[in-house]
């Protein structure tokens, strides 16, 4: 079945990501968490940029742009992840919050990685004398919350 995604907010990677960033926000503003500006400030910019990255690329309406601000979403996702090991480390979030964000922030890299993949395979098939313009309804594959990351 195809889905006619008309917006940036029915992509499940942004609400996912969107989810992400509000448990974020809300880790960073406990304990000794928020008084690490520095740390905190840095994932909480990381967390919001992997939605941003999603709706800016979405907004673009070109396969090539979605596809380019999708790898740079995973790449914030990344550095979300990177962060989380050295604020657990620094002994701002127990391990069920280390566990439960970790957890999220993989699952967000899993369904951005399938998203890349299903936008690449989207540009293969367009035509080349197209301007390779998102194809809002075949967006099935896009919005799937199971994807496997690449």
């Amino acid at each position: 079945m195809k889905t006619t995604i008309a917006k940036f907010e029915d992509l499940v990677a942004w609400q996912k990501a969107s989810a992400l960033t509000n448990a974020t926000y809300k880790a960073t503003r406990s304990n000794g968490f928020g008084r690490d500006f520095g740390l905190s400030s840095q994932i909480q910019r990381a967390a919001a940029s992997i939605m941003s990255n999603i709706a800016e690329g979405f907004e673009r309406n070109r396969l090539g742009e979605f596809h380019q601000f999708l790898s740079v979403a995973k790449g914030s996702c990344a550095e979300v992840r990177s962060h989380l090991y050295v604020a657990f480390d620094a002994g701002y979030l127990n391990e069920r919050q280390f566990n439960q964000l970790l957890a999220s922030a993989i699952e967000v890299g899993r369904i951005l990685g399938g998203l890349r993949v299903a936008v690449a395979g989207q540009r293969k098939q367009a035509k080349p004398s197209t301007n390779h313009r998102l194809p809002l309804t075949q967006y099935s594959a896009l919005n799937a919350q199971d994807s496997l990351g690449t």
